[in-house]
């Protein structure tokens, strides 16, 4: 957001206006110390000792994980599944009919640039990166007893990990902040989501907290996917110019990361109307593009065929494994694999609520949790089907060349491997990588544009941009982060430092689950007059 310069005065020559520093002090003047700096002293911190003592800072984050999972993951899981009971009951409440903004509020964005903009920038490189070779990984060391064949239990846990569980984690804090900020104008602040448990006091008692809070988390989540983005594009590059897609080497990981961060800054100070709305659309088209083409050009039949098995997989176990109560499934694999998804989601969830909160104003509060629900867990099972299930099924034709990849290069190498069987390998190894750099690019954008937003005063419901400062800071420090700790603490590193920060916003999320199941509530006892439907 500009702001206004105070009248030139004349220069001491007397030639002319003197350059006035006024716009640049009241920026200084609008910045929440409070919330800017509590996250980003540890983050830097953190990045020291991982080039100082990558192997002590693994075993310290490896400790800290451990504990969290072993005496919470049961609340990861539970969470999660009350989270789609509750937007089940909001949709047919009487809160479902109620405008984001008012009966009269103007839409922001058009229904297809809007399911554009929630697609692209919450699913982030992860379908990318995870989406072909987590299958891989399942394939070959499947939980024992009892489970379906390893390709059906393969493509089912894809489901679980990328449809509806995480997306109703997003959906409830995007909800909860839309209704605050637009409908009741609260502040541009994650405190918002707890003002109908605790009140409009709790902006002034634990906001900045609440904000720091979730700040740390979200990039410990961002530069988990970066490192993991920064990884596949070098095992791509690697691949795609006739080398073995390994030997991800820091130089090369940092011109990488240098490259995507320039690129989401540049996009992040354009706006939401210019930059992430023309990347977000290009992204998506993208993304339908590559997948028809990898689905209609592999083994169509015997991946629609494995789809359908695994789809019954899903719909069968989908509570037990929701609930982490499976009896097939042994707490080490759970706490692996799906709590550290949910932690993982729940680490970019504060920034993403205030994002896709942005996005509602003038939509109803059931299309609301369509678009950003329904819509993009189908879209997200689409790709898995497409890129998920045809990696399974080549892999069992090829003799696992894919499971050798996966063995040799790690999980970088297995999207090249797979392309490899398919046609065209010159032009879609290529289009893969640009939507790769597009994809996380889109995703920092929103995220870099709510949380620099987070750190300033004045923002409000027509005033949502930081300034470019800002963002320029918060490009640049999840980009240091994800380089340090990609090179020298390596995935699991990464990974580890996600889940730390999946479990302050957890709590948070907790707690906002309770002020919409009071809202629902008042809506039934005739608080909500205000229903419409678009």
């Amino acid at each position: 957001m500009s702001t206004t310069a105070a009248p030139a005065s004349r220069s001491a020559s007397g030639r002319g206006p003197a350059p006035s520093s006024a716009p640049l002090l009241k920026n200084f003047q609008r910045i929440r110390y409070t919330v800017l700096l509590p996250p980003l002293v540890p983050l830097v911190i953190c990045a020291v000792v991982a080039l100082r003592n990558p192997v002590g800072l693994i075993a310290y984050a490896q400790g800290a994980s451990d504990w969290i999972l072993v005496h919470f993951d049961w609340l990861f899981s539970w969470s999660c599944t009350a989270y789609l009971l509750l937007l089940a009951v909001v949709y047919v409440s009487p809160l479902g009919r109620t405008v984001i903004g008012g009966a009269g509020a103007e839409r922001l964005l058009t229904p297809w640039r809007w399911f554009a903009i929630t697609a692209c920038t919450t699913i982030a490189t992860g379908i990318l990166f995870w989406g072909i070779a987590e299958p891989i990984y399942h394939l070959s060391a499947p939980p024992p007893a009892g489970e379906a064949e390893p390709a059906e239990f393969a493509l089912s846990t894809l489901f679980l990990h990328w449809t509806l569980t995480p997306y109703a984690i997003y959906t409830v804090g995007g909800l909860l902040f839309a209704l605050g900020f637009y409908s009741h104008g609260q502040p541009f602040s994650l405190s918002t989501l707890l003002r109908p448990v605790f009140g409009p006091r709790v902006h002034v008692r634990a906001g900045a907290i609440v904000d720091a809070l979730c700040l740390f988390a979200l990039v410990a989540g961002m530069a988990a996917a970066l490192g993991a983005g920064s990884l596949a594009l070098s095992g791509g590059l690697s691949g795609y110019l006739g080398g073995a897609a390994t030997g991800a080497t820091p130089f090369r990981l940092a011109v990488i990361i240098g490259c995507i961060v320039a690129a989401f800054s540049v996009s992040a100070a354009t706006g939401l109307q210019r930059g992430i709305r023309l990347l977000s659309n290009y992204n998506i088209i993208g993304f339908i593009l590559l997948a028809a083409f990898v689905l209609l050009a592999g083994p169509l039949w015997e991946t629609v065929q494995l789809a359908g098995r695994g789809l019954l997989d899903f719909a069968d176990n989908f509570l037990a494994r929701n609930l982490g109560i499976d009896p097939g499934i042994p707490a080490a694999w759970s706490h692996a694999w799906t709590s550290f998804y949910w932690a993982n989601w729940y680490a970019w969830a504060p920034i993403t609520a205030l994002f896709l909160g942005r996005l509602a104003r003038g939509y109803s509060v059931r299309r609301f949790i369509e678009v950003n629900l329904l819509f993009t867990s189908l879209f997200g099972a689409g790709w898995m089907v497409a890129f998920g299930g045809t990696a399974l099924v080549l892999d069992g034709q090829s003799g696992g060349a894919l499971t050798g990849a996966l063995n040799a290069g790690g999980p970088e190498a297995v999207a090249y491997a797979l392309l490899a069987q398919l046609p065209g390998l010159w032009f879609t190894a290529l289009v893969f990588l640009v939507l790769i750099f597009l994809s996380y690019v889109t995703a920092a954008d929103s995220n870099v544009s709510a949380m620099s937003a987070l750190c300033m005063r004045d923002v409000g419901p027509h005033s949502a941009e930081a300034p470019v400062g800002m963002k320029l800071l918060w490009g640049i420090t999840i980009g240091v982060t994800s380089w340090v700790l990609v090179s020298f603490a390596g995935l699991d590193g990464i990974r580890l430092i996600s889940t730390l920060g999946g479990f302050p916003a957890m709590l948070l999320f907790l707690l906002g689950a309770v002020g919409l199941a009071r809202l629902v509530w008042k809506s039934y006892r005739g608080g909500n007059n205000r229903a419409h439907q678009p």
